[in-house]
This record gives structure tokens, sequence and C-alpha cells, in this order.
């Protein structure tokens, strides 16, 4: 599979580590940056590897940053692109069957590099539960369409 990879200053002490983890398990990894542990701007390098996966350039993508939020909120706003900040292999499980993401969001401060390399095991072996969870993951990725109506916003209050 074809991964492509990044991090912020704060994750960055877990991406070359789990890069390698994904060459030795036969993957083919994109390196997004950044190049050291200066301080930078997550969003930059999260952009970059939601980018490769919503043109189809690689598979997959990873994001390291401290909690994985951020990288995951920048991330999730690239059209075609379902990221989702994952700190255990059960959510990780979750995050593919029920939602197909296809970008994992892990915590470099929060989380081990072992949990991480779980995580990312069980993120590339499962596969798409589909069924019901299609019709989900449909409305989810529906862009905005002026003629649909939406949810409406009386609740009855």
């Amino acid at each position: 599979m074809r991964i492509a990879i990044a991090s912020d200053h704060a994750g960055f002490v877990q991406k070359d580590p789990l890069a390698d983890y994904l060459r030795s398990h036969g993957h083919e990894v994109v390196d997004c940056g950044p190049a050291t542990d200066a301080r930078c701007d997550y969003p930059d390098f999260a952009d970059k590897v939601a980018r490769l996966v919503a043109r189809g350039e690689v598979e997959r993508g990873v994001i390291i940053c401290g909690t994985g939020l951020g990288v995951a909120l920048t991330a999730d706003k690239v059209a075609g692109v379902r990221a989702l900040p994952i700190q255990t292999v059960e959510f990780a499980r979750l995050a593919r069957e029920h939602n197909d993401a296809n970008v994992i969001c892990l915590s470099g401060r929060f989380v081990s590099l072992e949990d991480n390399e779980a995580i990312l095991d069980t993120f590339l072996t499962t596969e798409f539960a589909g069924g019901r969870h299609a019709v989900r993951v449909e409305k989810i990725m529906r862009e905005d369409d002026p003629d649909f109506p939406g949810v409406p916003m009386d609740f009855g209050m």
C-alpha cells in the first residue's frame, strides 16, 4: 500500500519510526515532512497528506501531532478525506469498519510508539464493512446541496 505520512514538531519524534515501521511491513511511504523537529504549523503538513489521499496518489494517510486532534480537523476539510483522531486499536478498527477512514491522526505525546504501531496495523488491515455504514459514509461525504433541505432546525422548542 502507498501511504503518505507527516507530522508537526510535537509528533516528529514518532514520524520517522512509524515510517520505518510501515516500510518494514512492505508499504511504500511518501514523507510529507517536516524534516526536523523545529516548531511548525501542523495545518501545512496535514493538508499535504490529505490532498495526496484525495487525489488518489496514495491509498491512506498518517498524520502525527501532539494529540491528533488539530491535524484531523485540518485533513478532514479536504473533499474526499475521512480523517479521524485515533488513540486505541478498537477505535482504529471502528474507524475503518464504520467510517471507511482513509487518514488516521495519531497522538505523539499521549500514545506510545508501540501502541501507535498496533493502531496502524489495525487501521491498515481492517476492511470497510459497507452495508448500513455505506449509506452513512455517503451522507457524510455529500457536498453542500442548496436543494437539500437538511435537518429542520426547529427541534420543537
